[in-house]
């Protein structure tokens, strides 16, 4: 019989660490976890806090060596695909004209580009009631100041998950996009870069592990979106029957506050 997997990018830390686990704990039908990471280091501090046999993949997503090593993996083990997360990515805070090129392009490469090249050569090996998670962000719901490219990639992974939830229901394959807004992971280390995050997002910190059980529960019941909290709950709803232009003056005027 096919192996049963589950694909995690990201997988050294925050959210994509935090699957793993999930993963670990509850999914009982996975015969083995594909940990997708750049440092090796924690791959392998994560492989010994898991019970399920672990293949672990310490490659760069962006890389078309890595593209053609995973789609050879998955060509010789032939595996039963029952859940894919895309949790790689990154943000850098700041203004796009203030900031490298490269690294605005590589929030392209990273947030989109790797995530569809994966999506694309996993599915074939997805069966019926297989789920993809996505990570998208509570930034896909509208533009963000000093976070735009970061907000348009989320914005990317937001309308491809939910297209491609419609197009996989005939096979009974079924995507959920995670939304969530700031949570307590190494992503704000990363993304502030010097440049100090909004205060008031400090009030709307989430833990990764509630955020992981919400999305793992939503996809489970086959939601095609998954938004934590009440306040992101909120932003989402907002976004949809607000100007973006008056959302972008108060969230302007609450960013200029306290400074």
């Amino acid at each position: 019989m096919n192996k049963k997997i589950a694909v995690i990018t990201g997988a050294s830390s925050g959210m994509g660490r935090e699957f793993a686990l999930y993963i670990d704990r509850h999914m009982h039908n996975i015969d083995e976890i594909w940990l997708i990471a750049r440092r090796n280091e924690r791959l392998v501090e994560l492989q010994q806090m898991i019970n399920l046999p672990c293949v672990l993949i310490n490659d760069d997503i962006n890389k078309e060596s890595f593209i053609e090593k995973y789609k050879i993996m998955l060509k010789q083990e032939n595996p039963d695909v029952r859940l894919l997360t895309n949790c790689a990515g990154y943000g850098v805070l700041g203004k796009f004209d203030e900031q490298v090129r490269e690294i605005e392009t590589g929030m392209i490469e990273t947030n989109c580009i790797a995530l569809t090249n994966i999506t694309s050569l996993t599915i074939p090996y997805m069966k019926k009631n297989a789920r993809i998670i996505n990570i998208a962000s509570a930034a896909a719901f509208l533009p963000q100041v000093d976070f735009a490219v970061y907000a348009a990639t989320k914005s990317y992974v937001l309308s491809f998950s939910r297209a491609l939830n419609h197009e996989l229901k005939s096979k009974k394959i079924y995507v959920t996009a995670v939304c969530p807004g700031p949570v307590n992971t190494e992503f704000f280390h990363i993304a502030e870069n010097g440049v100090k995050r909004a205060w008031y997002k400090n009030y709307f910190m989430s833990k990764v592990e509630d955020v992981v059980e919400n999305a793992m529960k939503d996809s489970v019941a086959k939601k095609e979106i998954s938004v934590y909290s009440k306040s992101m709950r909120f932003l989402c709803i907002a976004s949809k029957i607000m100007p973006h232009g008056f959302l972008l003056k108060v969230m302007d005027i609450f960013s200029k506050k306290n400074q």
